[in-house]
């Protein structure tokens, strides 16, 4: 019954997440030909399943990011074996998310590729529910050590690895140097800060400028679990069981993000769109997100060499608080359909687990930063950013990735943050927080059928 259960909350949670994906990619339907010489890929290839010999079949999405990241893996590892070919499937997330609940549930693997890639908050999830399809790597080669530990903590269940990681989600602060200037502060004003040194500083540049330094969706909880993981905490105990009602972390996230909507320091709108209007038309002085967001704040054109990012702030009095989280981010997992492990994993090894140059090939055209140290000491990662002022970002962020406490996630990560994110909603409305934390846990309890 748990199992059933489990299938159901898996395959309600691919819906759901569908507009999450769209949200920070922009468009997850968009398509491509993987029989073209330019996009790619293996011509008159089959449609989705392993093949076998010299070629791997892959599923992941977003033809600017992961599918561009891939074909030029791909280049890099034809250098050392010319014949090696890959099949790129164009598979949204909650579709790959979908096949693999199906192709689970039914007991037949055939249908799945050689390699897919999976969300990060997902990976636990899945694996617990669906052990069967995935491959172990823990003993595979795969130089671990050379990641930022809590990215590839999140393909990590019961001392295994089962992933490797990819794109770098690394919570950052950027802020309009411009903006801060009027109000007599630089960026070095918020490095190493806590978030009521940013509440005090935030009040004192509203108060000079008129403008708030932060926005965010109404609802959207992604700032509250940036604060959870920046001390290591997470909504689950290691037991799996709820932690919510208990949690310190949590109470005074909710009791910070409340705090700055009601001093003006936050504002809050009403999707992504506005979201990213806020920064990029300037309605507010900054934002704190996953690195990822750098692609969104650098389509205002107008405002290059008016920003600058540092870390996060951390909560006062928190135990294990540091300046560092995440938010986002994927990693790509073998299937154990594959018919050959042992090139995918020598593949996987050899670009996204250990090329600098690869990573340096991919940076400047998708802004598709690493989590794999070695690329952090690179000179593209390097160079200065003209938009930020001529700050080494790339660096920065990688360096930063090193230092994110690792959390976490199980199952029921979704159900639960979406509980967090309505109890969030109706204390910013006014309501009691203990109260709302606790028909949060007890609605996680409920789904988690205890």
């Amino acid at each position: 019954m748990k199992k059933v259960l489990s299938i159901l909350l898996v395959l309600v949670m691919a819906a759901s997440l569908a507009a999450c994906v769209t949200g920070k990619n922009g468009n997850s339907g968009n398509t491509v030909d993987n029989n073209s010489a330019d996009n790619g890929g293996t011509a008159n290839a089959p449609a989705n399943t392993s093949e076998g010999g010299n070629t791997l079949t892959v599923w992941c999405w977003d033809p600017a990011f992961n599918i561009y990241a891939m074909q030029e893996a791909e280049k890099v590892y034809q250098k050392t074996n010319p014949d090696f070919k890959l099949n790129i499937i164009e598979t949204p997330w909650e579709d790959v998310q979908t096949k693999i609940t199906t192709a689970a549930s039914s007991g037949d693997l055939s249908t799945l590729p050689d390699i897919f890639l999976m969300q990060d908050n997902a990976f636990q999830k899945n694996y617990i529910n669906f052990p069967e399809v995935f491959t172990d790597l823990t003993d595979s080669g795969i130089d671990y050590d050379s990641f930022a530990q809590a990215k590839a903590a999140y393909s990590v269940i019961d001392g295994k690895n089962y992933g490797v990681p990819f794109d770098n989600g690394t919570g950052i602060d950027c802020l309009r140097t411009d903006i801060l200037k009027q109000a007599g502060y630089t960026i070095d004003d918020f490095k190493d800060i806590t978030w009521d040194r940013y509440i005090e500083i935030g009040k004192d540049v509203l108060a000079k400028t008129k403008m708030p330094l932060l926005s965010s969706q109404a609802g959207s909880p992604d700032l509250i679990m940036e604060m959870l993981q920046s001390c290591g905490q997470s909504l689950f105990k290691e037991d799996g069981s709820p932690n919510i009602v208990e949690n310190q972390a949590l109470t005074e996230a909710i009791n910070v993000y409340t705090t700055m909507v009601k001093e003006g320091i936050l504002v809050e709108v009403n999707d992504w769109d506005q979201y990213v209007g806020t920064f990029t038309n300037g309605t507010v002085a900054g934002t704190i997100n996953g690195c990822w967001i750098l692609a969104s704040i650098q389509t205002a054109a107008d405002q290059s060499g008016k920003w600058a990012l540092t870390n996060v702030p951390s909560l006062k009095d928190i135990s294990n608080a540091t300046n560092y989280t995440n938010n986002g981010g994927s990693s790509w997992g073998i299937s154990t359909n594959c018919k050959n492990v042992d090139l995918a994993v020598d593949f996987l090894s050899k670009t996204f687990a250990g090329s600098v140059e690869f990573y340096e090939t991919i940076l400047p055209s998708s802004g598709a930063l690493a989590t794999y140290l070695p690329a952090g000491k690179s000179e593209v990662y390097a160079q200065p950013s003209e938009f930020f002022g001529g700050q080494k970002v790339y660096a920065d962020i990688t360096e930063f990735a090193g230092k994110v406490p690792s959390n976490i996630t199980g199952v029921y990560y979704y159900e639960a943050r979406d509980a967090v994110g309505t109890a969030m909603t109706n204390v910013v409305s006014g309501a009691d927080l203990e109260s709302e934390l606790k028909n949060a846990e007890d609605t996680v309890k409920f789904q988690m059928g205890q």
